[in-house]
């Protein structure tokens, strides 16, 4: 595993915030790239002066709203019919997308903002938002929130205590867990909120 990270480290080091771009797109549209081994070695070498944090985390959440909006506009051109006939190539199955459907269309389009804090479903939500055919304002800027929050709080466990492994392992679950209570305040405001309109 350290191996793995001093590649991505190096990988990162040398093509810049162009190479964070380019993995937190991948990461965000449908290939199977973990945020959390971009952006914490991103913080890192920010801590030892070798890159500027604002600048990477710009980078960053720049190319998670692209990589979004790539998936995006995939589901929203071709279709549910193209995503699960080319379901293999984009490493998504049929029932997971249909899970997705369901969780956006219970949860609406605060759904885009919430499920980029997910593990597992932040880059895929895009693909329901895309059939659904939702505002691309919208979905740009929920979107955006979302990835805001997830890309700083990698950055920084990776400047504040990059070299240790096991400490950031440790603090990702206990972030994981305040983001999922995080979520489910949010939601309930949200469906509080819809509920006192459409009175």
């Amino acid at each position: 595993m350290s191996e793995i990270i001093n590649w991505i480290v190096e990988s990162v080091s040398a093509l810049g915030y162009i190479g964070i771009f380019i993995m937190m797109f991948l990461e965000s549209s449908f290939f199977p790239f973990p945020s959390e081994v971009v952006m914490i070695p991103a913080g890192y070498l920010a801590s030892k002066g070798e890159m500027n944090l604002i600048i990477a985390i710009i980078a960053g959440i720049l190319g998670s709203l692209t990589g979004a909006l790539f998936n995006y506009f995939l589901a929203s051109k071709y279709g549910r019919a193209f995503l699960l006939k080319y379901k293999h190539y984009l490493f998504l199955k049929e029932d997971t997308l249909t899970k997705l459907e369901t969780f956006f269309n219970k949860h609406g389009e605060i759904s885009t903002f919430s499920a980029r804090l997910i593990p597992g479903i932040r880059q895929y939500i895009s693909l329901p938002a895309g059939l659904a055919k939702m505002d691309i304002l919208k979905f740009s800027i929920y979107t955006t929130l979302g990835a805001t929050i997830w890309v700083i709080i990698l950055a920084l466990l990776g400047y504040y205590i990059g070299q240790n492994e096991e400490l950031i392992k440790n603090y990702l679950h206990q972030i994981t867990i305040a983001i999922f209570i995080f979520l489910i305040f949010i939601i309930v405001i949200y469906i509080l909120k819809n509920k006192k309109v459409n009175r």
